[in-house]
Parts: C-alpha cells; structure tokens; sequence
C-alpha cells in the first residue's frame, strides 16, 4: 500500500492526554500516542502536532468564572507547551527526533515558531509540534491546527478525538446518534455540528483542506488514515 497523505497535520486535545484521569497527563495514554505517532513516521510520513490544554487549563472556562479572557488565553496557551514538552519527550524516547515550536517565544524551552524553519524540520524527518496556538489570544488550538496545516502545506488535517467520527448528536448522551462517513464543510456549519470550531472549519473550507475526524484511542487509526483507509468521517468541499 501506498502512503496517500504524505504531511500531516494531527490536532490532539488536550483531554485526550488525561485517559481516565481528571486531570494532568497519563503517561500511559502519552506513550500510546507516541507510538501511533512513531508508526506513521516509520512510513516517511511527515507530522506536524498541536496539542490542546484542556487537561490543565481551559481559556474559556476560566474568563467564564470572571477572569479577564485575554488572561485566561494566554495561561491556556503556556499549558499546551507543558503538554507539547511531554509529547516531545515520550516521542524522542522512541528514537524520533521532535522539535517544538512555540508561537509565544520562550527560547529557553523550545524554538520559537518560523514557519520556513517548521518545513525544513518537516523535509529532514523531524516530528514537529506547534505549542501555544496561534499566538493570539480569543482564538482556540482547533483554529490554530488548521492554521498550521495551512502555512506547511499538509496534506490532511486528522482531528483526534474521543469518538469514532462526526455524530449528528452526541453518541455519548444518545444511543441513536447517526455517525456520518462524509460531510461538506458547508453542512457542518449550517448544522453546527461541533467538530472544531467555526473559524477552523473556515479556514479549512478557503483553502479546499480535507479534515479527518477519527477516535485516536482505537491503535492504527492514524495508519489507516494516511492510507487514505475508510476511517472516522471526512470533511471536504
């Protein structure tokens, strides 16, 4: 078999790091993750990673409870560099050479982001993971994934969730849910459909950018996707 998207994209939530904890990372989960990682990377395939914090801290749950929102983004932001240090880590361990690029600079940590120098890491093999979104605060790391993917030329965004795929309502709460093989951009935000979020999915629709919404906790999901395999549900034009 040939490999059908040669650089990728992958969007992980910061909740998916916790596993069945309710907070922090579970080093389990993180070493999963980095051997589905290491897998793809095995294929020559070409990963760039943006982590979310949500299992440290949330932005919009934070200005909810009345903390000033540009604050409470920046604090979220920070987070995801804890969390893109951890993935760093768990993937070098496994022999895969990781750089983080952070859109905030903190150069004592990791490099600041320049996107030329994200592709050159990208063209040499380098694992290369996006920390602290988009640098801005109001915008959320769904936003800035797709936004990534835009500036490196990725082949496909793959958002990894805790499900198999896009439902019309959520599977968790209804049992008859109707999960979608296919979507338009277009209809997942008529409907509102919450896979990311609106600005996210409007960039990806400006520049015709496939998104592949799959359950990361299933082993080979990843695989199946670069192969361009029948996984989770994909949005198109």
């Amino acid at each position: 078999m040939t490999v059908e998207y040669r650089r990728i994209l992958l969007k992980l939530s910061g909740e998916a790091l916790m596993g069945a904890d309710s907070y922090g990372i579970n080093t389990d989960v993180l070493d999963f993750v980095a051997n589905e990682i290491h897998e793809v990377v095995e294929l020559g395939v070409q990963p760039g990673i943006v982590i979310g914090a949500g299992n440290i801290f949330r932005g919009v749950a934070g200005a909810s409870k009345g903390m000033d929102r540009a604050t409470a983004d920046n604090m979220g932001m920070l987070a995801t560099v804890m969390n893109s240090l951890a993935m760093q880590d768990a993937l070098e361990r496994r022999g895969v050479i990781t750089r983080v690029m952070s859109a905030i600079p903190m150069q004592s940590v990791c490099e600041p982001y320049i996107r030329r120098r994200a592709v050159r890491h990208l063209e040499k093999g380098r694992v290369v993971i996006f920390a602290a979104g988009t640098g801005n605060p109001y915008f959320t790391t769904d936003s800035a994934g797709v936004l990534r993917a835009l500036e490196i030329d990725a082949d496909l965004v793959i958002k990894a969730t805790k499900v198999d795929g896009v439902y019309d309502k959520d599977p968790v709460i209804y049992p008859d849910a109707v999960k979608y093989d296919n979507l338009t951009y277009d209809t997942v935000l008529r409907k509102g459909l919450k896979v990311m979020d609106a600005a996210g999915i409007a960039l990806a629709k400006e520049d015709n950018k496939p998104i592949k919404v799959l359950n990361m906790a299933v082993a080979g999901n990843i695989k199946k996707a670069v192969f361009g395999e029948k996984v989770g549900t994909l949005i198109t034009s």
